[in-house]
């Protein structure tokens, strides 16, 4: 089902930009709850030819805002006088790291979500890359991957850094090492074959090599050894989507789960169409729809799904090869959201709660709901939002969705389960 999804999943649509929050609703780009596929190296390359190739980067970042942030007035800022204040400080970066910080320093003073500079140390670099690999070939792709394939080594984790610097892994994507090594939402990573951890680094040339993880949880050290693989993000993303779906049996009812980690191109929705018409769902009482974390990138009509007074076509050639068209679910169904849901999955949520498709279960999403698009710029990749979003007329940006029930998930709530799956379970199951 994998082989030849990468080109649908790339597939241009007039509206359809990704639709994801680069930070916190406010976009301070720096911020430690920011959700990050696995946080920053350490030991960054020098910039080449600096301070020259640093302000050079700079400057093609100030002028791409300029030119293509969806506000013109950029929020009422004097751009050029932000350009005066931070030129100076990208001078004297002497690394791609510090240089990475003065310009998202710069950004955060629009206060916009989808607007971060990342560097090729991040996971988000090459996940953007890749969600965005159509319109980055007429950018330059080939200049920062020169054969066009988008890939990381790593182990398929989501983490992010907390205030004193420690990583904690905030989601295990189903299907890679991190899932099969044991690894737990909420472990602390604290090394990597004894070396800090580095969300990229830590892997590099060691793809297909055990790597021992040590880990702090629950107060306890425990070592995990874990083998890295070459990433390709979207068939990462399609994959853990196909492995996470599953049914359990509470109280003589068979509830359906499955986890859209990133819907940013139609092949995730055909994915899950296939899973409920055909596949591990198809027999499924009611449904949990897990829009937790991961990358947006939903369009509206994804909630057609639910929409019981459409019908669904089956199609069968004359060979036996069946396919369904317009599949719909027509049972119980609640949908999970929390502070990483952004975006495209917040148009969903929006729907879902306004028009009483079931219950929103978690806290409150990101608000982070603007269209934006990708620039390779100097060693790094700037996401930028260009269009301005409005549902039924209303902002999200800034907003976010609140929940029908508010279910709070702690710091490290694998330790115990996790209380927002174990709600929806309960709401579906009458329990």
């Amino acid at each position: 089902m994998v082989e030849g999804m990468k080109g649908m999943i790339n597939t241009p649509h007039p509206r359809r930009r990704l639709l994801r929050l680069a930070g916190a609703a406010a976009a301070v780009a720096m911020s430690s709850r920011a959700l990050r596929a696995e946080h920053q190296d350490v030991g960054a390359p020098v910039v080449s030819g600096a301070p020259s190739a640093s302000v050079a980067t700079f400057e093609e970042v100030w002028q791409t805002v300029r030119d293509r942030f969806y506000d013109p007035h950029l929020h009422g800022l004097d751009w050029a006088a932000i350009r005066e204040r931070y030129v100076p400080d990208a001078a004297r970066a002497i690394s791609e790291d510090a240089l990475a910080s003065v310009i998202n320093r710069m950004l955060s003073e629009l206060h916009a979500s989808h607007t971060r500079y990342y560097r090729p140390d991040e996971p988000e670099y090459y996940q953007l890359a890749d969600i965005f690999a159509g319109a980055l070939r007429r950018r330059g792709l080939e200049r920062a991957f020169p054969d066009g394939h988008v890939s990381y080594p790593g182990i398929g984790i989501v983490s992010r850094t907390d205030t004193q610097g420690g990583s904690f892994v905030t989601g295990v994507i189903d299907g890679t090492p991190a899932q099969q090594a044991g690894l737990l939402i909420g472990d602390q990573i604290i090394s990597a074959d004894g070396a800090p951890f580095q969300p990229v680094g830590s892997f590099r040339n060691k793809v297909g090599k055990p790597v021992v993880l040590t880990l702090r949880r629950a107060g306890t050290v425990v070592q995990a050894p874990v083998t890295s693989i070459d990433i390709e993000p979207n068939r990462m993303f399609l994959r853990g989507l196909e492995a996470s779906a599953r049914v359990v049996q509470v109280n003589g009812r068979r509830i359906g789960y499955v986890h859209v980690w990133c819907y940013a191109g139609g092949a995730y929705q055909r994915a899950l169409e296939h899973l409920i018409a055909e596949g591990t769902l198809k027999d499924a009482d009611a449904l949990i729809w897990d829009l937790r974390d991961g990358w947006g990138g939903a369009v509206p009509e994804y909630l057609d799904l639910f929409n019981a007074r459409a019908p669904t076509m089956q199609v069968t050639d004359r060979n036996g090869a069946r396919e369904f068209e317009d599949v719909k679910w027509r049972k119980p169904v609640a949908m999970l959201v929390n502070g990483g849901t952004r975006s495209g999955k917040e148009v969903l949520a929006y729907g879902f709660k306004k028009y009483r498709l079931g219950e929103v279960i978690g806290t409150r999403t990101e608000g982070a709901v603007l269209a934006a698009t990708a620039f390779l710029i100097g060693g790094g990749l700037l996401l930028l939002a260009v269009d301005d979003v409005l549902i039924d007329g209303e902002r999200l940006e800034g907003v976010g969705v609140t929940p029908t029930i508010e279910v709070q998930a702690g710091p490290a709530y694998a330790e115990q389960g996790d209380p927002q799956l174990d709600r929806a379970v309960a709401v579906l199951a009458g329990t």
